[in-house]
Order: structure tokens, then sequence, then C-alpha cells
């Protein structure tokens, strides 16, 4: 009998500890599934200032009406791999050192791998979250290349990967799926690139762990040239034309070099060039609004909508023929560097506009604190905006400013298409009309408070050549006022410009120019930094 006891009071104990064990899994699970999901859709050279958004009836019912659209939002670089990369890390390029789409310009190249990689906010939600990461779509503009890893490097903080082989298309490409060459050609039905990411997106919905929170990124190829539409979309918006808005054909005479060599007016085969591309580009993103629906409508159907956020935005905003240029982006101006931003999820209400400003840094900080990680343990540069869109943040003590960085590039030699040209210029098309050049480098502070919608700009050139915009009174930037606008306004953003240049985590959040908690000191301009001040000051003489 004794022994009997003793067996009883040690199963007892046992099954005492197993149901406790048990109890906690059970917590921590339940804990877990409680966390939100995440989904965030990344388009490629969306703009919002020349009506990128107007084709996207669908994105803007089921995202932006559902929840809060920012009419502030903006890139910390305009081009793809820079913008990408500050999305991945929440730092500005000047600390993440991808300055271009090349792999020389650190783009997916081995140390960005190394160094970058290791701390990007996927990476934060596997490990501190215990989220399952899905990733489809293009990644960075050399992910594949055979330099840095080939298609068979999957980079860490992900564990469903479908990642497009280098820049966007929509046939005959190669995707890494899960470090494996999956091979695609010009079928609609099976190729189709957007539609692809489509349907691998519903496949992960319903293979998931349903024990897990899940973070799923996909990044469509829309409305990136080739301009490829699917076939029933082909003949729509024929009758369409690019903007005609008050920069569209205008010669920027008081601007930096790059736009001044603009022709102006534009030739009849550039105008028409330029409206066959709006009109393109138009016709694919209706594949991106498909995509966003079915998203939604699977959620829906999955009982997982209300527990999940979904953003919308693009790495870079666009231009079709604003001050002559015909299309591209890489210039400092709102229509490449504003970005449409809408965003749906708990406690987030409906039908919601906010005009504080966002920058592309924010967005990482923004998921981790959605997943209930505290940023403050990152390295990131940005700034959560989750208080903002539940209502648990003053708009008054937001940041007023931001910093825009961009690293021209330029070839070494001769376009032969354009010889008269010479080197040291990129991206001359049509007729010989440069977008970009290795002196197209810039630094701006791009400020918005109550009171002052200001962007003020550096360029690194032989001139010092500066920029500034008053978008209060002059939306399109048609006037440069550096030559006429007050010396201390100018002197205090020239000090800010620098402060931003090179800051660091939490130094990138401190205070702006028109932010009563941010306190000047010319001593600092002059001590510091005295030749690029007195360089800048002869330049405006």
């Amino acid at each position: 009998m004794g022994s009997v006891r003793v067996c009883l009071r040690t199963w007892l104990r046992l099954s005492l500890i197993c149901v406790t064990a048990l109890s906690s899994n059970l917590a921590v699970v339940a804990k877990m599934y409680r966390k939100p999901n995440i989904v965030l859709i990344l388009t490629d050279d969306l703009d919002v200032a020349i009506g990128g958004m107007t084709p996207l009836n669908k994105t803007r019912k089921f995202i932006g009406d559902a929840g809060i659209s920012f009419t502030n939002a903006f890139v910390a670089s305009p081009l793809c791999c820079p913008s990408r990369a500050s999305i991945l890390t929440g730092k500005y390029p000047h600390n993440h050192h991808v300055i271009n789409n090349t792999l020389e310009g650190n783009c997916s190249s081995l140390a960005w791998q190394k160094s970058q990689e290791s701390a990007t906010f996927p990476l934060l939600l596997q490990k501190l979250a215990y989220y399952q990461t899905f990733f489809a779509g293009k990644y960075l503009n050399e992910y594949g290349n055979p330099e840095a890893g080939g298609v068979e490097y999957v980079p860490p903080g992900w564990d469903y990967w479908f990642a497009l082989e280098k820049n966007s298309k929509y046939y005959n490409y190669t995707l890494s799926v899960n470090g494996k060459p999956q091979r695609h050609g010009q079928n609609y039905s099976q190729d189709y690139l957007t539609d692809v990411l489509a349907s691998v997106s519903l496949e992960f919905l319903s293979y998931k762990s349903n024990y897990r929170p899940f973070f799923m990124m996909v990044s469509t190829p829309a409305p990136h040239s080739p301009w490829t539409a699917a076939p029933q979309y082909e003949g729509r918006f024929s009758d369409i034309k690019a903007p005609r808005d008050p920069s569209f054909n205008v010669h920027g005479k008081d601007k930096h070099w790059l736009i001044r060599q603009a022709k102006t007016p534009m030739t009849n085969s550039s105008v028409e060039f330029l409206d066959d591309a709006f009109q393109k580009r138009w016709r694919t993103l209706l594949s991106v609004d498909d995509l966003v629906e079915k998203v939604v409508k699977n959620l829906e159907a999955r009982g997982e909508l209300e527990n999940t956020y979904i953003m919308f935005t693009s790495d870079n905003g666009y231009h079709t023929g604003q001050f002559s240029l015909p299309v591209d982006k890489r210039q400092l101006y709102e229509f490449d560097i504003r970005v449409p931003l809408l965003v749906r999820g708990p406690n987030i209400k409906p039908n919601q506009t906010s005009p504080m400003l966002i920058a592309n840094v924010d967005l990482g900080p923004t998921i981790l604190d959605m997943a209930g990680i505290n940023i403050n343990q990152t390295k990131m540069d940005g700034i959560s905006f989750l208080p903002l869109m539940n209502g648990q943040s003053n708009s008054s003590s937001w940041r007023t400013d931001m910093l825009v960085e961009y690293e021209g590039e330029g070839s070494n030699i001769s376009d032969p298409a354009c010889p008269l040209l010479g080197p040291g210029v990129s991206e001359c098309f049509p007729d010989c009309v440069c977008e970009d050049s290795y002196n197209n480098t810039y630094a701006c502070v791009r400020t918005v408070s109550t009171s002052t919608n200001l962007q003020y700009c550096e360029f690194d050139d032989s001139e010092v050549f500066v920029e500034v915009y008053n978008l209060t009174a002059d939306p399109f930037q048609l006037t440069n006022i550096a030559k006429s606008i007050e010396q201390e306004v100018l002197e205090k953003m020239n000090h800010r410009l620098m402060m931003l240049q090179s800051c660091s985590g939490q130094s990138c959040r401190t205070a702006g120019v028109f932010d009563a908690r941010y306190k000047f000191d010319p001593r600092l301009m002059f001590n510091d930094h005295g030749p690029h001040i007195s360089r800048l000051h002869q330049a405006l003489k």
C-alpha cells in the first residue's frame, strides 16, 4: 500500500508538473496568438504626386478607407535599392551605406550581407517575437548576383522566400524559392509576376502555422518598367495623358545644372513616349489592385483580418515630364520623394487622413512596435508612427523634419548614343536628356510643421548649389528661393542638415528647426563646419 501511495504521489506530482508546463506553454502560445499579423505591400516606382493612386480603387477601398492615409510620407532616397535598404534597416543611407542600384554601390553586396542584413526588422520579428516571416517579389536590385551568393543565398530573417532575381520584370524571370531557382517564361496564366506573387501569398496564408503570428512582405514589380500589363488590362487608359501640372514641360532655370540641361519644350517624340509610359504604368497597377483585394478577402475569410495590420507604400515616386525630364526618379522634388502610405489594422479607425511627416525609415520601427518589440533596443534611425494611428500620441510632439539623401551615378565614358554629352552622366533617354550624373549628389531637410512646409537642399558639386522651396506658397517647386530667403532661416536649415547627415539612431529623432524643443546654436556651425559654411555663403552671393 505504501508503495502505491508513493507511486500515486509521484504520479500526481508529475501530473502537476506536466499541467503546469502545459499551462505555461499554452499561455505562451495564447500570448503569441494575440500578437497581430502584419502585411507590407511594397510597390516599385509608385508616385503619389502625379496621380499614381488613381487606378488603385480597390487598394484605397480595402486599406485607405478602412484605416489611415498619410499625406506627407517620404522616402530617405528616391531610388530603389537605397530606399529598400532604408525600409529593411530603419536607417538613413549614410548609415546603411547602400548608395545606388549596383553591386559596387553596396546593393545586396557581400558587405551589405555582413554588416546590415543581420539587423533587419524581419530578422528581429523572427528572433524576438517568434513571427513566421514570408517574402515574395523584388528584394534588392542586385539580389541573386553570382558575386553575392546567387539565388541560392537566402537572407537571414525569412522562413519562406520567393525572391526575384535582380530587377523588376513581369515575364521571363527567375525566382529564388527558398534558395532554389525557379524559372518562369511568358505564359500569362503561369508566369505573370504580379499574379504569381498573389498566388504564393495566398498559399502561404493557407499553409502557415495558426499558432504563431506572421509577417508577410509582398513586393510587386509594378509600376516599374518595362510596364508590361496583364492581357485583360492592355486596352485600359488609352485616352489618358500624363498630368499637365504647372511643372510639366517647364524649364527649371533656377535649379541645379542637371535640371537646366533638359530640353524645353520637349520634343513631340519625348511627350509621346512619356504619355505612353504613363498609360502603361497605370495598366500594371490594376493587377496590384487585384492582389490587394485577394489578400484582404482571404484574410477576412480566414477570420484573421481584424487582427492584421496591412500597410501599402512604394520605394520611391516618379516623374513624367516635370521640369522637362521625361521619365525617371532620382531627383529631390516632391514627385520623386513623396510616396503613398496607407495602413489599416487593430485599433486604427477607418477613413482617417494624417498630415504628419513620415519617412520610410519609420516603417521598420513601426512594424516592430506592432509586434511589441522595444525599438530602443535597435540601432534604427526611424520612429514608430503606431501611436499616431491608434490615437495614443499627441501630434504636437511629432517630428517636424527628415533627411533625404542621394548619391548620383554617372558613366566614366560617353554614351555612344549621346557623344556630345561627354562622361559623367547616365540615364540619357530619350533625346539625350540625362536623368542622372555623378554630381547629382545632394542632401535635403524636408520640413513639415503646423507653420512651415519647407525643403532645403545642398549639392555636393563645384557650385555647392542650394535649392530651397516654400511648398505652402509654391507646391510645385517652381521657384528656388535660396537667394531670397532670410539668412537666419538659411543658416538654421544648413545646421539642421549637417546634424541629420551625421545622425545615428536616437540622434536622428531629435527635434527639428521648426520644433519648439529645438535650440539653435550658430557657434556649432562655425566651429565645427566652418569651411562648409563659408563655401555655402560664397555660393549664394
